[in-house]
């Protein structure tokens, strides 16, 4: 009886602290809300989808990839109207999130606090969630589109992000120097624009925790896909598959392009539903252009069904 009633009170003090409201959420937190991705993670509880698969998505056109997300039910993900500082360079990684929120004292003095217990440096708070990035990260944050003293960064807290991540920055609000920014190579930012003024009146008030970015939601671990004309964030178990269905797009489309300027084909047949004998001339293509494709025989059956014509 001893034994269990010690059992259930460790059973219980160990879920009351996972799930216990912090500043950083705890990593049996994050693996709870990510539960569907079965790989690799980090310490914090992060999905950790490869840098191989990351590589393969900075290629593939935001269309391509959306459409995928779309065909699985995830509506929610995408983003536009951004101020970019290369919008020539495409941008992936693995994302950590942060919250900002208008000021309020009690609850800023509470976060301050719980920053103490949880060992982070002191304020200002707007530098911890840059703290805790590795390589390969994506800083996205959320300051509710602020713009006058709503800057979360300049040069200085830019430095940092790079050096840490090697990549750079998503924030629904603004970011400040630009000339600074502009002399970090390497970094890129996607915010709302710039202000010269700098954070005030704001808080932080989590980090990895589910943010909104304008139309889509974000969870920490999420894999970013950030180009000229948008974001979009790519829940951690869809990566693969997004990655390999988008590529095989890419191959389709040129095939459709191919065969149209050949005049073998219309652009009504290349856009309705395949024919045997136009799938057996695609897959020809594929062999002669391309080798293989980068998914299985089941998948492409899948692909040739789902797919919106």
């Amino acid at each position: 009886m001893k034994k269990t009633l010690l059992l259930l009170i460790i059973i219980i003090t160990t879920v009351f602290t996972a799930f216990s409201q912090n500043v950083g959420s705890s990593p049996e937190y994050i693996r709870a809300i990510t539960s569907q991705w079965k790989g690799e993670r980090f310490a914090d509880g992060r999905p950790k989808v490869s840098d191989e698969l990351l590589e393969r998505l900075e290629k593939l056109p935001i269309e391509a990839v959306w459409a995928v997300l779309r065909n699985r039910g995830y509506l929610n993900q995408f983003e536009g109207n951004w101020t970019i500082l290369h919008p020539d360079q495409a941008m992936t990684g693995r994302v950590v999130t942060a919250q900002y929120m208008p000021l309020r004292p009690d609850f800023d003095d509470w976060v301050k606090e719980q920053g103490k217990r949880e060992n982070r440096t002191n304020p200002p708070t707007n530098s911890w969630p840059i703290d805790i990035l590795t390589n390969g990260d994506v800083y996205v944050a959320d300051s509710y589109g602020k713009v006058d003293d709503g800057p979360i960064l300049g040069d200085i807290l830019a430095t940092s992000i790079y050096t840490k991540s090697k990549k750079g920055i998503i924030v629904n609000g603004t970011i400040r120097d630009p000339d600074g920014l502009l002399r970090i190579e390497g970094f890129n930012s996607w915010s709302k624009g710039m202000d010269a003024s700098f954070l005030q009146q704001m808080m932080l008030t989590s980090i990895n925790a589910p943010i909104r970015i304008g139309r889509a939601t974000v969870l920490p671990g999420d894999v970013v896909l950030a180009k000229s004309h948008g974001v979009l964030f790519i829940p951690a178990h869809l990566v693969e598959e997004v990655v390999s269905t988008a590529e095989v797009t890419e191959i389709r489309d040129a095939f459709g392009i191919t065969r149209i300027k050949e005049g073998k084909y219309t652009s009504g047949q290349i856009d309705s539903q395949w024919p045997p004998e136009i799938i057996k001339d695609f897959l020809e293509f594929v062999k002669q252009q391309h080798g293989k494709l980068p998914i299985t025989d089941e998948a492409l059956d899948r692909f040739m069904k789902e797919r919106n014509w």
